[in-house]
Order: structure tokens, then sequence, then C-alpha cells
């Protein structure tokens, strides 16, 4: 009878769950905004839009109808048009961005700002080093082991090294592109598939009498994927920060890490370089990046062994 009782009183005490949403001082919705504009040719994007409350699953809110512009250190203005409700594009043919001077967002307007302005701090593009190379290493997860032989993986890395030390605080992303042949038949048998990278990619050369880094990680590819299979290459992005920018990736990149405990960061607590002019308490999310910006690609075309088939159930004959 006593183990009867204790089975019950354990199954009332775990069976009930009842949602805790902790109270925050985060205000419900603020200001999101992504920025990036780069030495480069082609088009600079900046994305506004509004947070949504603590706990709430839903999509963005794009912040439509805003007038937005940049300006330089020279007292030149660029008019950003609205190419979709919440992202604002620079025109190609007219704008590019230049090593040395210093450019600030402008914000007015817009549905939800309640009529309030909002700049950023003037950032200066610090030119960026071209990237000296990209090489990657085979590494064997695996050795030969009865009859499954050996695994591979593949680490991409790359060097780079700034004469001139102008650059001390980097960022890098990546678009990468592979292969992949259909299992059947068709006019148009070999696609190429590509995808960008998803993770933060960070690192500073202030502790040394020189920039230069050596054998940094780009991304790592194990013989779970596809991608190794029949042909693939990687185009690498190198972009100049300043302090402040590198400390804000620096905290996004603790947060994703960190995410998950009651007392994890909150956004909010991260320092962005936007500010509302009528209200400089009021908290705005985002940064508004200025970075120089080289590129370097390579091609990969070793043989990987024990790359696992992605697609082993599907017909050949349809």
């Amino acid at each position: 009878m006593k183990r009867i009782i204790k089975i019950l009183l354990f199954a009332f005490l775990t069976g009930c769950v009842t949602q805790f949403v902790p109270e925050t001082e985060e205000v419900k919705e603020l200001l999101v905004v992504e920025g990036l504009i780069t030495d480069q040719p082609g088009i600079n994007t900046v994305k506004l839009s509004r947070s949504l409350p603590f706990g709430k699953k839903s999509e963005a809110k794009p912040l439509s109808g805003c007038i937005v512009s940049i300006t330089n250190d020279s007292g030149n203005t660029l008019w950003m048009t609205e190419e979709e409700p919440g992202t604002y594009i620079t025109d190609s043919a007219s704008f590019r961005g230049e090593e040395g001077r210093t450019y600030t967002l402008h914000i007015t307007g817009g549905e939800g700002t309640n009529g309030y302005n909002y700049e950023s701090d003037p950032v200066e593009m610090i030119p960026v080093p071209p990237i000296d190379s990209i090489y990657f290493e085979k590494l064997v997860i695996k050795e030969d082991y009865r009859n499954y032989g050996e695994i591979d993986a593949c680490q991409i890395y790359l060097d780079t090294y700034d004469p001139k030390n102008l650059c001390r605080y980097f960022r890098w992303d990546f678009d990468e592109t592979w292969i992949l042949r259909l299992l059947w038949p068709v006019p148009n048998i070999k696609c190429w598939v590509s995808d960008t990278s998803k993770t933060i990619n960070i690192k500073n050369t202030v502790a040394f009498n020189e920039s230069r880094i050596i054998r940094h990680p780009v991304t790592y590819i194990s013989n779970t994927t596809d991608r190794l299979l029949r042909g693939y290459s990687i185009s690498v992005n190198q972009y100049s920060l300043s302090e402040d920018e590198f400390v804000y990736w620096e905290k996004i990149q603790n947060l994703t890490d960190q995410a998950g405990g009651l007392y994890d960061i909150i956004p909010s607590s991260i320092p962005s370089n936007i500010f509302c002019v009528e209200n400089p308490e009021e908290k705005v999310l985002g940064y508004f990046s200025v970075s120089a910006k080289s590129s370097k690609r390579i091609f990969i075309k070793d043989d990987f062994a024990g790359i696992i088939d992605q697609y082993p159930d599907c017909p050949t004959d349809t």
C-alpha cells in the first residue's frame, strides 16, 4: 500500500508542468538595425525591424516607410531606397565605401518609430589586408577498422597579414558551393548547391607586435555531408572591424554559445552604436557596420574516404 501511495505521489508531483515566463525589464519592442557597407562594388543593405516580446514566437516585424540615409565626413549624403518591407539598399552605381572615410547612418520616421529619429555613431572604414592564403588539411577521423575503411574530414584554414598594422580586429564569413549529382537520368544531372556561413568568426591581434594571423580555422567539414563527395569550392570574406564592433560581435558570440540558461545575457544588454536622437536612453538592438572587405576562393578536388551517402533510399530509375 505504501508503495502505491509513493508512486501516485511521484506521478502527481512530476506530471503537472506549468510554463514559467519570468518578468523582465526589457522593452516589449525595440528597434533592430542590421547594416553593413563595404568598399566593394555592389549593393549595400540596411534592414530595420522591431524585436518581439520575451517568450513570444513569431516572425520578425519589418519596419517599413522609413527615410534612411548615410552621410560621410565630407558632408555627402546618400539616400537609400526600400527594396522590400524593412530592407533598404544603396544604388550600386552611385555609392561605394572608401577606406579612411567616416560614415553615419540616419533613420527618420516610419511605422512604429513614434516620429523619433535614430542615428549611428560615426564609424571609420579601416583598411583591411588581402587574405594571404586559404588551404585545407585532410583529417583522418578513423583509421582502417576491420572492413569499414578509413573515414576522412576536412579542416579549412586561412593566413593573413597587415604589414602596416592598421587592421587589428577581423571578422570572416564565407560562401560555399559543391556539386550534387542526381541519381536518375535527367538533362541537368549535375547541380551546384550553395550555402553561407552561420557562425560568428572573429579574431584580434592587439596582443602581438604585428597584425599577423596564421592557421586560423574557417570551417570544418565532416564525413556526414556530401560537400566533399564530387567537388567543393569556398569563398572567404575578410572584414576590418573597429574595437567597438569587435566587442559587439564578441558579446553576440558569447550569447549564442551560452543561450539556454535563466541567467544568460539578454540581447538588450549588448551595446549598439545606434541611438535615438530624442531619447538617448532608449535601447536599440543591432549594429551599423562599416568594413573594408577582401575575398579569396579555393577549390577542393581531393578524394575523401568514408563520406556518407545522403540518399541511400532514393530510387535510381525514376
